[in-house]
């Protein structure tokens, strides 16, 4: 079992079996975010400008694709014949199948499975994308080898992640209010595959074609806000009475600490990829 709970397979029932926490969660988030470009545009963007045939894609897979957001837009945006998301969590699965609606003219189909073993036929897919799910596997390197057996000789992949540090601002508010004294001292979330390491694992298997970086800056209003980000992020331990109630966390940030705006931040990292041997 590991410390992390990325990591901990145990811990996945928890973290993800109920879709309104992370739904929650990236709502706080991005109603914070005051600098960055939409991840999402960005992504679709890359695809455009690194994919020889963007605008004639077969099957596209979305790895990690959580309630189905970046699929939905995948979809509609590049509008491929086929996409696949895949998501280890049944929950997010099931909310993905619900929210995504028929698209016409892509056959759009949602998966439960692993990344480790993708259910793809090899060299058949003309885009793999894995956004914001790599740091969930204590071994990223086997998911990109697993991406590039499935990739077409064509193919490209699109990989995005954090930095290490994201959010640290939120560890001090977290240790100093004491609602978990040892915040800062807990492993990153993204320890294994963050900003400074994703473009090396990605050489173990695919020719790298460009690596960016961007600074997103964030903004909580106070100690409200703040609360909806925190009372579901699994890197605190936080008391029962207060894991999944923002209401409770609140109180308790507003009873110990003067309520004031909360600014943080964190690098995000897309990085695009081809088969060895050859550039889309």
């Amino acid at each position: 079992m590991s410390d992390n709970p990325f990591l901990d397979p145990a811990r996945q029932a928890d973290l993800y079996g109920d879709p309104s926490r992370l739904a929650g969660r990236s709502s706080a988030l991005m109603r914070a975010k005051t600098a960055g470009r939409p991840v999402l545009d960005v992504m679709v963007q890359l695809v455009k400008v690194h994919h020889r045939h963007a605008q004639n894609l077969g099957l596209v897979v979305d790895i990690g694709c959580g309630r189905g957001t970046s699929s939905q837009v995948l979809s509609e945006r590049l509008r491929p014949v086929r996409l696949v998301g895949l998501d280890a969590a049944p929950a997010l699965v099931a909310q993905a199948r619900r929210r995504v609606g028929r698209i016409p003219d892509v056959g759009v189909s949602f998966l439960q499975g692993d990344f480790h073993q993708l259910p793809v036929a090899s060299a058949a897919c003309d885009l793999a994308v894995a956004a914001f799910c790599l740091y969930h596997s204590p071994r990223p390197e086997n998911v990109i080898a697993e991406i590039a057996r499935v990739l077409a000789p064509e193919g490209l992949a699109v990989l995005i992640t954090k930095s290490r540090d994201s959010y640290r601002e939120l560890d001090t508010l977290v240790a100093t209010s004491g609602l978990d004294a040892r915040a800062a001292h807990h492993e990153s979330l993204y320890v294994s595959a963050h900003s400074r390491n994703l473009a090396d694992l990605v050489k173990l298997s695919l020719n790298v074609i460009t690596t960016e970086h961007e600074e997103h800056s964030f903004t909580f209003d106070g100690h409200d806000h703040v609360a909806e980000y925190l009372a579901t992020n699994p890197k605190y331990d936080l008391s029962p009475g207060l894991y999944g109630k923002p209401a409770a966390l609140a109180a308790t940030l507003h009873e110990f600490l003067p309520d004031r705006p909360i600014a943080t931040n964190s690098t995000i990292t897309y990085v695009v990829a081809g088969p060895r041997g050859g550039r889309p």
